[in-house]
């Protein structure tokens, strides 16, 4: 655990809850942390913002010296603005209206294409363009069903053996191609994935099939620990064969290219912590229920994909262990953080902490049931501040409204 349980408990005193707090040195280490695993020289690290847009989260990584993976020309606006070059980051999105292609070329970011319907529209309006095309790599693997994003079932990248229509597109329309990328999923649990969707996209980057190449992106999906009992993947091992493999294609491709990764929840997700507080306790027939005011909007992953976080009982750490569904306070029954999972004994009024939320979690959050987003607190190099605070609800309804207070 990287932030003390006292220090989480002041935090919910100061601030509130529910809070969310992120220890941004974690933050920084991880990412840091891949350029020690992973020994190429060239190696560029594409932290992708969708995991955990927070503004001043940005502004830290642009100071460590990260790129960025983007999805939409809002994020790439917001990235801008945090102070990233446009040569640090990379657009990859999907179904893309004209408008947004338009947006984002305007801002002078590399387009990474992902569908042949895509690449001729671009190519007719775009001739003579530097792009990056996005392959499916045909390796199906990831934490659920849903973060799959390679294989036949999956909409993302131009498939393999559509290599030569790809070829003939960027041919017609004088397109230089300087990168190819594949994503295989997030939360990859076999290293040899990793592996595998690397050897498939090197084996079309050859110097007949793409003579400019500048680097090959092969994605993130980079699995944490969600579990307390889980075993952490050994990176040193899996970096020295990344290494090895990349090593022996630049040596048949007859020069050193670049190499990109593109974490999101490997940088962040376990820095991040939601705070809540238990305001209402049942027991149903011998089921024991802890309500707490925070819902499935503001950490939607245990529902949405049947994810895992681990709970804390921060104000009773040593209690009786018992057995609790800890529910949310929104109107759906699904509307659980944790089901029949042993805990300390829980009072009303005590806190709890909700581990590994810094990905996926306030970046997918809403105000179902209209209530408003948790602040969100970055402790970074001893110091705790605001990185983004709730607004109230008057706020929130003169926000839908369109009133100001």
């Amino acid at each position: 655990m990287s932030l003390e349980k006292k220090l989480l408990l002041e935090l919910a005193g100061k601030y509130g809850t529910p809070l969310f707090v992120y220890d941004g040195d974690m933050i920084v280490q991880r990412y840091k942390d891949l350029y020690n695993y992973i020994k190429w020289p060239q190696l560029k690290i594409h932290y992708a913002m969708k995991a955990n847009y927070n503004f001043n989260l940005l502004k830290m990584l642009n100071e460590a010296g990260a790129s960025l993976d983007t999805v939409s020309p809002a994020e790439v606006l917001l990235a801008l603005k945090a102070g990233f070059p446009k040569d640090r980051i990379i657009y990859t999105a999907n179904n893309m209206t004209a408008a947004e292609v338009d947006e984002v070329v305007k801002h002078g970011v590399l387009m990474n294409i992902g569908s042949l319907s895509e690449l001729e529209r671009f190519g007719k309006k775009y001739s003579g363009s530097r792009i990056c095309l996005r392959f499916n790599p045909d390796v199906v693997d990831g934490e659920a069903a849903g973060l799959m994003t390679a294989g036949d079932l999956s909409k993302f990248g131009i498939l393999l053996k559509d290599i030569e229509k790809a070829k003939a597109i960027v041919q017609k329309y004088n397109l230089t191609v300087i990168g190819l990328h594949e994503h295989t999923g997030s939360g990859l649990q076999h290293t040899e994935s990793v592996f595998k969707s690397m050897k498939n996209v090197m084996a079309l980057a050859t110097p007949a099939n793409f003579p400019d190449l500048e680097f090959l992106d092969f994605g993130g999906g980079f699995k944490v620990p969600y579990k307390p009992d889980e075993t952490r993947v050994d990176y040193v091992a899996m970096g020295a064969e990344i290494t090895r493999l990349f090593a022996e294609f630049c040596k048949s491709y007859g020069r050193d290219l670049k190499m990109y990764f593109e974490p999101g929840k490997f940088i962040v997700a376990e820095a991040g912590y939601l705070l809540v507080e238990v305001n209402t306790l049942k027991d149903n027939n011998s089921r024991l229920i802890a309500g707490c005011n925070s819902g499935f909007p503001q950490l939607i992953r245990p529902v949405f994909y049947g994810a895992y976080h681990e709970v804390l009982n921060l104000s009773n750490p040593d209690g009786a262990p018992k057995v609790y569904d800890v529910c949310g306070n929104i109107c759906e029954t699904g509307d659980r953080f944790a089901e029949q999972r042993e805990l300390p004994k829980i009072r009303e009024g005590d806190i709890l902490a909700i581990r590994n939320a810094g990905a996926y979690c306030y970046a997918m959050g809403g105000v179902y049931n209209l209530r408003p987003m948790p602040a969100e607190v970055l402790i970074y190099k001893g110091q705790a501040k605001t990185a983004r605070r709730k607004l109230s609800n008057a706020e929130l309804v003169n926000s839908i409204i369109g009133e100001s207070e």
